[in-house]
């Protein structure tokens, strides 16, 4: 199937109610307002699709860009698009997907170095994103690699833009739920930020306390092998 074909499709699907949620979560005017439901059953018809994927993004819908990253290819995903892509994010939906996408690929570390050090509100998420995808998925990095991150966590994560805090506090999260060693560390940092303060809008979102989602995390992986 072609792009603009696909296009027509999803644009058919969307709703106005859909539209209304999506705009309360900073999703802009050119979107079409379809359930994630939707989406991830054209992820699965489509995967691995990565030429459809190029052409969705470049209709710069909403829906599009999302189902563009669920459908890439990682393999086939060029360090080049990956950095034209993230100049092109407009809110933290589209945001961690992408995220997602290149949390997948061999240059995710690069990235995420690079991505975490950026002023910018869409960038800098997206490295800490990628931070908390390696520290779930990459194993073979030893503890200090994390435990600089954290150190910079606790320096920063006040200071930083609204989403990126949010993105961080992901971050230590996921440190904190990697290994015992580093989930000492990460409740040292999680309660010396205390809370942190995240606008999500007119959402009922909120930002999870680091301290209590590492314990019923822990807790609840502790019952399961039980």
């Amino acid at each position: 199937m072609d792009s603009e074909t696909l296009l027509k499709e999803l644009e058919e699907v969307g709703t106005a109610q859909n539209r209304k949620i999506y705009a309360r979560h900073g999703v802009g005017e050119k979107m079409f307002g379809i359930s994630f439901k939707i989406l991830r059953q054209k992820q699965k018809e489509f995967k691995g699709e990565h030429e459809l994927a190029l052409e969705l993004w470049e209709t710069g819908y909403h829906e599009a860009r999302l189902l563009a990253a669920m459908i890439a290819d990682p393999k086939k995903m060029k360090s080049e698009t990956a950095e034209a892509w993230m100049q092109d994010l407009n809110n933290y939906v589209q945001t961690d997907e992408f995220s997602s996408l290149v949390g997948r690929t061999s240059f995710a570390q690069e990235k995420m170095e690079a991505w975490t050090q950026s002023d910018e509100e869409w960038i800098g998420r997206a490295g800490w994103h990628l931070l908390a995808s390696i520290a779930q998925q990459d194993q073979t990095l030893p503890d200090q690699f994390f435990a600089a991150f954290l150190e910079r966590i606790e320096k920063e994560i006040h200071m930083r833009k609204n989403r990126v805090r949010d993105g961080m506090n992901t971050a230590l999260i996921a440190i904190g739920i990697r290994n015992p060693v580093l989930t000492a560390q990460a409740m040292i940092v999680a309660e010396k930020i205390g809370k942190v303060d995240v606008d999500h809008g007119q959402t009922s979102c909120k930002t999870p306390d680091a301290v209590d989602y590492i314990e019923k995390t822990l807790a609840y992986r502790k019952k399961k092998k039980i």
